[in-house]
């Protein structure tokens, strides 16, 4: 194919801006869709996807316009999932830039649109949602010019509800974005930007050809993995996937080889041919740092290999979660998983449960720590319940974030408020106009995985987007909290806090077990410790017969007498009891409020 008849692009927001939309008026446009089976966030495959109203996955479909073809990319608007976007960006020239006409610039509007510009990228911007009533085009147009650079006369009115405009951003597309260069004649290569596994056929690779001509029915070398396979299928999706003979330089397509070992097809793979192979393997994909860890645990111990296999097959589709086997004393056999985000976290549970029919026990999600034990030696702890003794350690570094807050100027009182109580450090405070700050706090990791989110929305009634970034390790004040059943510690319920919080965690979580444990025969102690100074406690009171029923009179004594034996009879039991923790007890107790 001509190469300067060849444009990628991908779709780029904030979350809720209206991307699928837009996807669904170009797909109606061009025509790659029978008007009978059009639907609603037609990319979106994904029925978790449709339920939520939120892109997970990117999505790649070619297109024909005007005598061109688009390669045009759909992607997430969610800070959890921004390492789809970075993946999209490799295999494109150019991005749309989709900004609500209403709401203006938001945090992931910036902070995708900076990764466009790291990429060096064309970037064709767009005011979308011009039909609504509180849409002002004018502002957002000041604002883009003003904080991206943007010219604002370059800046198109769409509206993808409806479609006006639509046709006009289609046309800028194939006049800005430069159509992509390569040497058919070379070598092959070509880049893996997504794959999936499929029951039947095996692992399905999304890839864009930079190099050469990917032929159906070559012998092929994966580069980083080292195999070989043979390309079964090579095609094109249109939406629905359609077999081709072969592939360009510039083109976006799809290839099975018959891989069912999904580490041999992982994103930011380079496929070449194994006869005439390339002299390097493309640049690949910076590998992207877990934030949040949690432990997961299949309620069925049996469910434990199938737990493994599933993870394996869903870490081929989400190259951004990590996991590593770990065992519990009181869950037993799980895995340590690390997520971008409580958002990512949670859609990979369900995903988990869903897709592969799993029952699971999430742990309280907590962050990587690094420890300074005596003796200098460093050791990076993910779960609190591998921190060593309190008397062996010397300091405590905490993961920090670079939190950038856009939200209008009349909540910033209570953002203010909410940043400092979770110990935040100011770094900016910016008006980007009368109506709008822009907040930036150095803010401890640990603060933020839990509710931050929630609150920041709660408090600004919706209004506030979020972004961070990593921003190094810090040392704190910060303590181990274990939580003991009867004298025992229980490691699923330990948890790494501030020393300032410490007392508010322990008292919370012994009043939350007191309700959920069952009683028991003998009083059950329920107690949070630091190290060996005890901090709360509750206790869940025994069952006690009434062994004084059969008395009609007579003395005192010979009801003390019974009273005595029953008592020696419990603190017999007790020594040699075990409290048994019901599964709904860990459920409810590890569940995010």
């Amino acid at each position: 194919m001509d190469l300067a008849r060849i444009r990628n692009t991908a779709i780029i927001a904030h979350i809720d801006h209206g991307k699928s939309t837009l996807a669904d008026r170009i797909l109606e446009l061009c025509h790659a869709v029978d008007p009978r089976e059009m639907r609603a966030q037609y990319l979106d495959s994904m029925e978790l996807e449709r339920e939520r109203g939120i892109t997970i996955k990117l999505q790649s479909v070619r297109l024909d316009y005007r005598d061109h073809v688009i390669n045009l990319i759909d992607t997430p608007g969610h800070v959890d999932f921004g390492y789809e976007v970075s993946r999209s960006l490799v295999a494109t020239e150019g991005v749309i830039l989709l900004v609500d006409a209403a709401q203006g610039i938001q945090a992931q509007t910036l902070a995708n649109c900076y990764q466009a510009m790291e990429n060096d990228l064309t970037i064709v911007a767009a005011l979308n949602k011009i039909d609504l009533p509180a849409a002002d085009p004018e502002r957002c147009k000041e604002e883009i010019e003003r904080i991206l650079g943007i010219p604002g006369d370059e800046v198109l009115l769409i509206s993808a509800k409806t479609g006006a405009g639509v046709p006009e951003l289609l046309d800028a597309v194939i006049e800005r974005i430069p159509a992509p260069t390569g040497d058919p004649a070379a070598e092959l290569q070509a880049l893996i930007f997504d794959s999936h596994y499929d029951q039947f056929r095996g692992v399905i690779s999304s890839l864009r050809v930079v190099n050469g001509t990917l032929n159906t029915g070559a012998k092929l070398r994966f580069m980083h993995a080292g195999a070989s396979h043979d390309a079964d299928e090579v095609g094109v999706r249109l939406p629905t996937p359609s077999p081709v003979k072969s592939l360009g330089p510039g083109e976006v397509g799809y290839l099975i080889a018959g891989i069912k070992d999904v580490g041999e097809a992982r994103s930011g793979e380079t496929v070449t041919e194994a006869g005439h192979p390339a002299s390097g393997p493309l640049t690949g994909y910076r590998e992207p740092q877990p934030m949040v860890f949690c432990g997961l645990y299949p309620i069925e111990g049996d469910d434990y290999p199938r737990l493994r296999d599933s993870l394996e097959k869903l870490c081929l589709n989400d190259a951004s979660f990590t996991f590593a086997p770990e065992t519990s004393g009181a869950l037993g056999f799980g895995f340590r998983c690390g997520f971008l985000g409580l958002l990512h976290m949670e859609i990979i549970r369900e995903r988990l449960e869903r897709e592969f029919d799993l029952a699971l026990i999430a742990t309280a999600p907590s962050v990587e720590y690094r420890v300074t034990v005596h003796g200098g030696r460093e050791l990076v702890i993910d779960n609190p319940s591998a921190m060593p003794p309190m008397g062996e350690i010397e300091e405590i570094a905490e993961p920090y974030l670079k939190a950038t807050i856009l939200a209008p100027s009349d909540y910033t009182g209570t953002l203010l408020d909410l940043c400092q109580t979770r110990r935040g450090e100011m770094l900016k405070l910016e008006y980007l106009s009368p109506e709008r700050i822009e907040l930036a706090y150095r803010l401890p990791l640990a603060e933020v995985v839990i509710d931050f989110f929630d609150q920041l929305k709660s408090r600004t009634q919706g209004y506030a987007s979020l972004d961070y970034e990593p921003a190094g390790y810090a040392v704190g004040n910060l303590v181990k909290v274990d939580i003991l059943l009867a004298g025992d510690a229980v490691d699923a319920f330990s948890a790494i806090t501030h020393r300032d919080k410490a007392d508010e965690y322990g008292r919370a979580m012994t009043d939350k077990l007191k309700e959920l444990i069952p009683r028991q025969q003998f009083d059950v102690a329920i107690q949070s410790a630091i190290g060996g100074r005890i901090i709360s406690r509750s206790t869940v009171k025994a069952y006690r017969k009434d062994v004084t029923a059969k008395l009609y009179g007579g003395d005192i004594s010979r009801k003390r007498k019974l009273l005595e034996k029953q008592k020696a009879g419990k603190k017999r039991m007790k020594s040699i009891g075990r409290v048994e923790v019901p599964q709904e007890a860990f459920i409810s107790a590890l569940k995010l409020d």
